[in-house]
Order: structure tokens, then sequence, then C-alpha cells
């Protein structure tokens, strides 16, 4: 990938596609005082350097069936390298998990997990989170807990 030097109209392009994606080049040509051509080279400059990683689609968490959202810290027993490798490719494989970042501090990770409902948050934990290998054995949920 190419390295590109931002000027201040790439920002402004980055910021009108941060708003919108589907804002249509004429519009975002306009936005920006260029005409549609030369807006388009800096568009597909921006993709080409990997500035613009992808465009994503943002949903209305409660109109699929999502309407909780939980932050919870996890800490690991032994943050070793290949145990934050396999936490996060536990955490991955989780479509509750929407967000997964290291931290520095009493936690290893904070999570955002999305779920319909409470019920629905405390399956999660007992029968996924409370599982991962790498949690300390006292957080982990037992079957005499539940």
């Amino acid at each position: 990938m190419a390295k590109i030097q931002l000027d201040d109209l790439d920002r402004q392009i980055l910021a009108l596609l941060q708003e919108d994606a589907r804002i249509s080049n004429v519009d975002l040509a306009t936005a920006v005082g260029l005409s549609p051509s030369p807006c388009l080279r800096r568009v597909r400059a921006l993709e080409e350097s990997g500035i613009i990683q992808r465009y994503a689609t943002l949903l209305d968490p409660s109109a699929v069936g999502l309407g909780i959202s939980v932050f919870a810290q996890v800490t690991l027993d032994k943050p070793t390298e290949a145990q934050l490798d396999e936490f996060e490719r536990s955490a991955l494989a989780r479509p509750e998990i929407l967000e997964c970042y290291l931290m520095t501090g009493e936690a290893d990770y904070l999570l955002r997990i999305v779920v319909p409902d409470v019920p629905a948050f405390e399956r999660f934990l007992r029968q996924h989170l409370t599982q991962v290998p790498g949690l300390p054995t006292s957080d982990r949920a037992s079957p005499s807990s539940r």
C-alpha cells in the first residue's frame, strides 16, 4: 500500500465519509469544493493506501433484538503472549463480543458485549465467557454455582 500525505481536502473527505459512507461522489465533491473526477481519485487513493480500510453499516441494536450493551473487564491468570492470543481468538469467535480492547492496569481486557436481554447476558457469561481458558479458576462458573 502506498503511503500518502493527508492534506486538508483529504481530511474533509474522510470526515464526510465517516459521517455518511453512502454519500455520492458528486455530493462529496460539492461538499469539499472539488469536481467529481479529482474527488473520486482522492477517495481511491485513500482506499489504496489503506487509510480507508472498508465501509460498514451501523445497525440500531434494539431494532435487531440486541437491546442490552454491557462492558466487561477480564483479567487473565497469567497474561503471557500465548494466553493473550488464545483469549483474543476466543473473543473473536463470539458474535456477542463486538469490541475487545487490550488494557493496562488491573484488567487485561475490556469487552463490549451485546445481547437481547439480561438473561441472555447471564447465559453468555456462564456458558461462554467464564469458560475461556486463562481466567482465574475462582472466576469460572461451576455447575454448583448456577
